[in-house]
């Protein structure tokens, strides 16, 4: 488990597994209603999660290593499962109007994930003050950083992109395609790529001086976690079919178009 190819890979298989976990969940959730109900069942993975990474701050070991990585996926994932349930979104559950200026546009969408925002951001602050001075930082590194690719990806589907899957999305989230917008390039995409490639070389510049099994073993985790949102960034301009690789996750039949609901229209702010 000390080999960082291994590390590498667990990662690589954590991520295609737990993102395809919550896409089943969510889509039998959409067959099936009781959105609510599965983010309350997933209510002890949350504290699993959050138990573990208070743990492993004083863990450098390997294992401490593994389960700081897990744990922050864990609670990464609750709050996503959260906001594709459409528990925690934002004010704003309708559609953007056609020829919206870009300003009202920019309100909207905040106002589509404001909540889910706020609580990230709260967790990152409150994960990253309870590690100041860890043995065992890379619980609130894995974190951080899929806090700031979530980030890099939503401004650049907003600012547009060649290629948005939306297939993925459930009923609660009806309305958020209308805020993306579909264009050949962005300013943001070549910055976004650009600063992902780098901490990918950061990471493994650290790798190659760590001293401890549990230093390779954390930034080797770090760096392929980083290479898989550079992945991710890139697959919205390469005509790809990524979505093969979570077919599994779907359901067997077309789910029913969703209706509009009668729902206040709403800013963020």
């Amino acid at each position: 488990m000390a080999n960082p190819w291994i590390a590498a890979a667990a990662a690589l298989f954590v991520w295609w597994f737990s993102t395809g976990a919550i896409l089943w969940v969510v889509q039998r959730s959409d067959r099936r209603g009781g959105h609510q109900a599965s983010v309350l069942w997933g209510l002890p993975v949350l504290a699993a999660g959050v138990a573990v990474l208070g743990w492993s701050t004083r863990e450098p070991g390997l294992f401490g290593v593994y389960a700081a990585f897990l744990a922050a996926l864990a609670v990464w994932g609750w709050i996503e499962l959260a906001f594709l349930s459409g528990v925690v979104t934002g004010p704003n559950r309708v559609p953007c109007p056609p020829d919206t200026p870009e300003w009202e546009r920019f309100l909207r969408a905040w106002g589509t994930v404001a909540h889910h925002e706020v609580l990230l951001l709260l967790s990152v602050v409150l994960i990253g003050v309870a590690s100041q001075g860890a043995a065992n930082p890379f619980g609130f590194y894995t974190f951080a950083l899929l806090y700031g690719a979530r980030i890099s990806a939503k401004l650049n589907l907003f600012f547009g992109v060649p290629k948005i899957n939306t297939g993925f999305l459930p009923l609660p989230l009806f309305h958020l395609p209308s805020h993306f917008r579909i264009a050949r390039m962005n300013w943001l995409f070549p910055l976004s790529v650009t600063g992902l490639t780098f901490a990918v070389a950061c990471w493994l510049e650290r790798l190659w001086t760590a001293d401890t099994p549990g230093a390779v073993v954390g930034f080797a985790l770090l760096a392929a976690l980083t290479a898989l949102a550079t992945l991710e960034h890139w697959l919205m301009v390469l005509p790809l079919p990524d979505e093969k690789l979570w077919r599994w996750a779907m359901p067997p039949a077309p789910k029913p178009q969703a209706k509009t609901r009668l729902s206040e229209d709403a800013h963020g702010l």
